[in-house]
């Protein structure tokens, strides 16, 4: 247990969450075996998952039967099955949280995707959501969008705890940590306290490197063999892109927590709000299927795996404490290349796609959610 270099990850300061949640998992007693096998500190639930359990089990099937008989909507059933998950799963951890002074310990839980560009949708959402809920270490996600900023603004001000999800750009982290350090100062202003709120902003990191690597492949079917020197240094950015932009935001995140302003709020005794590092599983298996977390060992950030991640990482991570401070200028210097003629990647560009088909990925494992839902009640429902 003590070579497991996911334990020697939390030992250099980052902390560990898992991106896997359902019923199963929490009653058969796995989830609190994986916690300790691990060395999880959260979790974050997936609709996706959270479909196919309803779908292919019946694990659902009695509080479905209870939500039928008491007249509730598909989305009322809807809320209240995956509520009682996130409850059990916040017991779970609530001793991590009250063991971290509330640093880590949370499980997250989405507002709906359709709601990725609707200010007032989404705070009246996480409103509800918090208070149904009704634990102190839930954490709901809510999108960076320029919709979904005021909103975290608004739900930190209300002492909400959120995880800023759905950041690619560097800009875009800038501004959830701005976001949330409003939210902070209007609280502050409220003379309510500051102490016990949490964020994270949920930085993605493989899908950037597949939209790249994509634009690539795409400009050497074009150009051929006529140009080798071009096609070596087309090939040199694959893979590397994603890493290079997490970097630099985190040479940002230093930035931003030097700032007079923030350093008021930390007289306070508030919590930082960490980067969180998604979408770490690797895509394309040419890549080292756990380069997303060796590379990015940072102190004061949380890594969130998927389960294959999780269990990869376990047997054969390789990492070294704030690995993600070397490299750094390189970093800077491969993202500035991608302007040059030769390569000319527009990266704002591709950012900009990358949160749009981000909210598509959301919106449409929740859209067929709520169809396997409403199949499931016309199933149960009586003749």
């Amino acid at each position: 247990m003590n070579n497991n270099p996911l334990l020697k990850i939390k030992d250099y300061g980052q902390s560990i969450w898992m991106d896997h949640l359902h019923r199963h998992l929490i009653e058969s007693g796995e989830l609190q075996q994986m916690i300790e096998k691990y060395g999880l500190r959260g979790i974050t639930s997936n609709p996706a998952i959270f479909e196919k359990a309803i779908a292919n089990s019946d694990i659902y099937n009695a509080d479905i039967e209870a939500g039928i008989k008491a007249g509730k909507s598909v989305k009322e059933i809807y809320e209240s099955l995956i509520f009682a998950d996130i409850r059990h799963t916040c017991d779970i951890f609530r001793p991590i949280y009250e063991e971290s002074g509330g640093l880590d310990g949370y499980v997250s839980i989405e507002v709906s995707p359709d709601l990725a560009r609707d200010t007032q949708g989404t705070i009246e959402e996480a409103r509800n959501y918090y208070r149904a809920i009704d634990r102190e270490n839930v954490m709901i996600k809510i999108p960076g969008t320029p919709e979904g900023f005021p909103a975290v603004e608004t739900a930190i001000a209300e002492g909400i705890n959120v995880n800023i999800t759905l950041l690619f750009a560097v800009d875009s982290y800038i501004d959830a940590g701005w976001a949330y350090i409003r939210g902070l100062e209007a609280r502050v202003a409220q003379g309510q306290p500051i102490d016990t709120i949490a964020s994270v902003a949920s930085f993605f990191l493989s899908r950037i490197d597949s939209k790249i690597d994509e634009l690539i492949d795409e400009r050497l079917k074009r150009i051929g063999t006529e140009s080798l020197s071009q096609e070596a240094r087309l090939n040199q950015i694959k893979g590397k892109v994603a890493i290079a932009n997490a970097k630099v935001a985190y040479q940002k995140y230093k930035e931003i927590i030097s700032h007079e302003r923030w350093q008021a709020l930390a007289n306070k005794g508030v919590n930082q709000q960490r980067l969180l590092w998604a979408s770490t599983s690797t895509k394309n298996p040419a890549y080292s299927d756990v380069m997303y977390v060796n590379e990015l060992i940072a102190a004061n950030t949380v890594n969130t795996l998927p389960l294959a991640t999780l269990k990869a990482c376990a047997d054969h991570c390789d990492v070294a404490p704030n690995r993600i401070e070397t490299g750094v200028a390189e970093a800077d210097q491969l993202l500035e290349s991608l302007k040059e003629p030769d390569i000319n990647i527009n990266l704002e560009q591709v950012m900009a796609e990358l949160l749009e088909e981000g909210i598509d990925k959301f919106v449409q494992p929740y859209r067929s959610l709520m169809q396997s839902l409403e199949t499931k009640v016309k199933q149960l429902s009586p003749v």
